[in-house]
């Protein structure tokens, strides 16, 4: 509540209700700055460093699990909220950071000639992606954050490894045959 807010910050509610409208102004509040000090910072330094290929998918994996497991008290907070408000502020850093994640692949992949055509919806849903996974892991830890960031990682890097395979081209996408994966031996016995 507002009142244990402003307990636990040592101010009066009134002096709260100066800055916030609401919890739900102060959950905003929370997370925009959360992410602009702390995750677009550390989203921005993965994205353009000069990791390539499987490094660069894993660090940029990395960064986000670590930046929320590192702090988890703002995140839960803001997660626990469910305004709408706090939906729009969540959505716009994941705006941000889908919209960084898809310039760096636009241009990588333009350098070397591939089809671009994709780089938006694949930038969303791994963005996406990792952030649900991410939130249900804060929730229930039942493997350690280098297993979640691996388990994350191979499912990411195998996904680019078949665009790659096919420049990006959906009409390449869309001619090739689409086999089942091959099982293990083991998992045939």
């Amino acid at each position: 509540s507002m009142d244990e807010i402003a307990s636990e910050i040592g101010v009066s509610k009134t002096v709260l209700y100066r800055y916030f409208v609401d919890k739900n102004d102060l959950t905003t509040a929370v997370m925009m700055r959360f992410a602009q000090t702390t995750l677009i910072p550390n989203m921005t330094a993965a994205l353009s460093s000069n990791l390539d290929g499987y490094a660069l998918t894993r660090e940029i994996i990395r960064v986000y699990v670590m930046t929320v497991a590192d702090e988890p008290e703002p995140y839960q907070f803001v997660m626990a909220n469910n305004s709408a408000s706090k939906s729009k502020a969540v959505a716009a850093s994941e705006q941000i950071i889908a919209r960084m994640l898809a310039v760096m692949l636009r241009r990588r992949m333009a350098a070397v000639g591939m089809d671009t055509g994709g780089v938006t919806p694949w930038a969303y849903h791994t963005v996406g992606g990792v952030q649900l996974a991410t939130h249900s892991w804060m929730n229930d830890r039942r493997m350690t954050a280098d297993e979640l960031i691996d388990y994350l990682t191979m499912l990411s890097w195998n996904a680019l490894r078949g665009i790659v395979e096919v420049g990006g081209s959906l009409q390449k996408f869309r001619e090739q045959a689409h086999p089942s994966p091959v099982l293990p031996s083991r998992l045939l016995d």
